[in-house]
């Protein structure tokens, strides 16, 4: 995986968990708006919408520079709407960058055995 690519995939990673939390909140919000005089949602509503947004085009990056098959960047973007999904891709991405940087130790580790013998 080249810098790019992992670039591309921690940028998702890191605003996948914002932006679950943010689709929380609203929903929390818009509850009290209909229960009480308390009403956040067009404010939470403005920072979950830029917190998706972001997702969108990050998610669109990773989907370019990591070649995911359209079933994997169909699983993305259906956990970007599920009020909890930002937490799951959030934890299936960091799996996925782990495995990456093992597989290329993994390579590294082999071309120094084939270049020591």
């Amino acid at each position: 995986m080249d810098i790019k690519t992992a670039s591309a995939l921690r940028r998702l990673r890191l605003v996948s968990a914002p932006e679950a939390v943010s689709f929380l909140i609203l929903l929390v919000c818009s509850v009290l708006k209909r229960t009480t005089e308390f009403n956040a949602v067009p404010v939470m509503g403005a920072v979950h919408g830029i917190l998706f947004v972001l997702y969108v085009v990050f998610w669109a990056d990773a989907w370019n520079r990591a070649k995911w098959s359209p079933k994997t960047a169909a699983l993305y973007f259906v956990l970007s709407v599920l009020p909890t999904g930002g937490f799951f891709a959030e934890r299936k991405l960091k799996r996925e960058a782990e495995d990456a940087v093992g597989a290329a130790i993994a390579a590294g580790a082999r071309k120094e055995e084939v270049a020591g013998a």
